[in-house]
């Protein structure tokens, strides 16, 4: 089975809460909630990855100097397993929009597991509703 390593961030505004991104029609799992991020490509670091999502996917600079990592997921899937380290940011330039058709939401840690997620996403919601 081949194991796919994939970046995600959990961005915490001012007030406590974090931004889920909707999957959008047409892709994997379309219409569950996710931590922003993607798949780490070759030669990148799992902070490099991110970086450069965030720019793609919201429009937003960061720096690796801004992005803590938290925990991570391993998760087996049908076709592959899921290696996803989760980092927290708190700090960037720019408003996170949606470039690639996803719907966003600001929610707060206590109702993150109100929004429906990919099986590899949940077990990571105790560990950011602590640090938070």
């Amino acid at each position: 089975m081949k194991t796919i390593l994939v970046s995600a961030v959990a961005l915490v505004d001012r007030d406590g809460r974090v931004l889920l991104a909707q999957r959008p029609e047409g892709k994997s799992m379309a219409g569950l909630w996710e931590f922003p991020g993607g798949k780490v490509e070759p030669g990148e670091t799992p902070e490099a990855a991110l970086i450069r999502e965030l720019q793609e996917e919201l429009g937003i600079d960061t720096w690796a100097s801004c992005l803590a990592p938290l925990t991570f997921a391993s998760h087996s899937y049908d076709s592959f397993h899921l290696l996803m380290p989760l980092f927290i940011c708190r700090k960037w330039n720019g408003n996170p929009v949606s470039r690639e058709n996803q719907a966003l939401k600001w929610v707060r840690a206590a109702q993150l597991r109100d929004y429906p997620m990919p099986a590899a996403d949940i077990p990571l919601i105790p560990h950011l509703r602590d640090w938070l």
